[in-house]
């Protein structure tokens, strides 16, 4: 099977990728999902006003600092320690989805390999009993899903 992006090979191209980014590309790209800990650490601060900055790290920094009464390098520094904490969440949450995502495809092979065979062969020996067998089945499910429509 193809390797899917929480495959290790590809998790280190993401981590690549992401090394790749500007601050203000990685931000941009993930501002809606750090809104809610941006709030969270500044909860003086209007939702509007925040989402006025998208698109701006730089504005982002200039309006935390005006309202909060801090430096800019410090909001920065707040900043990217919420930067690091969401990387690793996700970082976190890829590594913890290999294994399934192992065992997925594991079953899949198996049954590709030994269910695909035994559907197969009765269809090709038959293949008019197999199209008269599928279609009955699409009306039939075709008559129950209907029929809770009808009043």
């Amino acid at each position: 099977m193809n390797s899917s992006p929480t495959s290790p090979s590809n998790t280190v191209e993401a981590e690549e990728a992401i090394a790749e980014k500007s601050p203000e590309q990685w931000f941009n790209d993930h501002f809606d999902n750090l809104l809610p800990k941006i709030q969270e650490r500044w909860p003086d601060l209007a939702k509007q006003t925040l989402e006025a900055t998208k698109g701006s790290l730089e504005d982002l920094i200039n309006v935390i600092s005006l309202h909060s009464g801090k430096n800019s390098f410090g909001v920065q520094e707040q900043l990217e320690e919420i930067f690091h904490s969401a990387t690793d969440t996700t970082r976190g949450l890829a590594e913890s989805l290999e294994p399934l995502e192992k065992q997925l495809e594991d079953i899949l092979d198996e049954l590709n390999s030994t269910l695909r065979p035994r559907i197969e062969k009765p269809v090709r020996k038959r293949p008019l009993l197999a199209i008269g067998i599928a279609a009955g089945i699409g009306v039939l499910f075709g008559i129950l899903l209907g029929g809770g429509r009808r009043n």
